[in-house]
């Protein structure tokens, strides 16, 4: 048996932050973001709270996976910007879905939160404990960003996906996985005193290519599959950059990686199923094409993850 995705959903602030506004905020240009991040514009979310977007995600998945919150054994949300300090977002989330039975719960692994959370899926599934797994990441990281720093206010954005698992028998897999974190790191991303993100960008630029890249190709060695034949790699959407760096040093090229930056920033735990969502809904990723996945964050946190989909 196998882990299937069999729904996934989004959502995505109605506000759109452009970088011709932040020129109006803080010393910065249009210019200046997209050559050293790729991003254009990213969503700000000023009435949609983080259970909203997860609901809203999670009704989406629910609809293409034709389930009904009921058929959902365990909840996972993966975020660093917890609706409150407890209960947990999932615990609130499984609420606001109308779920009574199973149990909820958050996991913080910042970036690589979503694919933390599907080998954690993954585990629950083939060992029996659970028949069907909700795994949103979702984030509202226009709360902790510092609007005058511009070295960061440029970067994030708000948003949610969330994909439904079950076990499978048609071909449907999590080939391989592998999560690492090294707490010794944490200085080079991580949220000060005030709650703001701080980051040191030339360190981490250097140790997310080199980690992913490590990641990306022990689950391809471990599953046997070269880089050729992956259909298409979703990385974590951070800064094209470190995107294109990695296709090059992978040798996959680029018009098999999906990049999403320019419209939503970085939104954390929430990119890689938000990328994940909109790749199937545009038919370039079909059933039984390989999909690699990679993210890092703060923790530092990273991993990647290989999946037949």
């Amino acid at each position: 048996m196998g882990t299937k995705i069999v729904g996934t959903g989004i959502s995505l602030p109605e506000n759109v932050l452009t970088n011709f506004d932040l020129e109006k905020l803080v010393d910065t240009s249009d210019e200046w973001i997209t050559t050293r991040t790729g991003i254009k514009e990213r969503r700000i979310a000023k009435e949609e709270s983080v259970v909203e977007m997860a609901k809203e995600a999670s009704l989406q998945a629910l609809k293409r996976a034709n389930l009904q919150p009921e058929d959902i054994d365990v909840v996972v949300v993966a975020t660093l910007t917890p609706e409150k300090k407890f209960p947990s977002t999932g615990c609130l989330l499984q609420a606001e879905l109308g779920i009574t039975s199973g149990y909820a719960f958050d996991l913080s692994a910042a970036c690589s939160g979503f694919l933390y959370s599907l080998e954690v899926a993954d585990g629950l599934l083939k060992s029996g404990k659970a028949r069907r797994v909700l795994v949103v990441g979702v984030e509202k990281l226009s709360e902790i960003v510092d609007w005058t720093d511009r070295s960061t206010c440029v970067l994030f954005g708000d948003g949610a996906g969330a994909v439904i698992l079950e076990n499978s028998d048609d071909g449907s897999e999590l080939l391989a996985s592998k999560m690492y974190s090294e707490g010794n790191l944490w200085d080079i991303l991580y949220a000060d005193k005030c709650g703001y993100i701080k980051m040191k960008g030339r360190e981490l630029f250097k140790v997310a290519v080199r980690n992913m890249e490590e990641a990306c190709r022990e689950v391809l060695e471990t599953s046997g599959v070269p880089p050729e034949d992956i259909s298409l790699i979703i990385p974590h959407q951070a800064n094209v950059r470190i995107i294109n760096a990695l296709a090059e040093k992978l040798g996959i090229p680029m018009e098999r990686v999906y990049i999403n930056i320019d419209r939503y920033g970085n939104t954390s735990a929430a990119s890689i199923p938000i990328a994940l969502h909109e790749a199937i809904e545009e038919g370039r990723l079909k059933r039984g094409d390989l999909v690699l996945m990679t993210a890092m964050g703060g923790g530092l946190t990273w991993g990647a993850a290989l999946l037949r989909y």
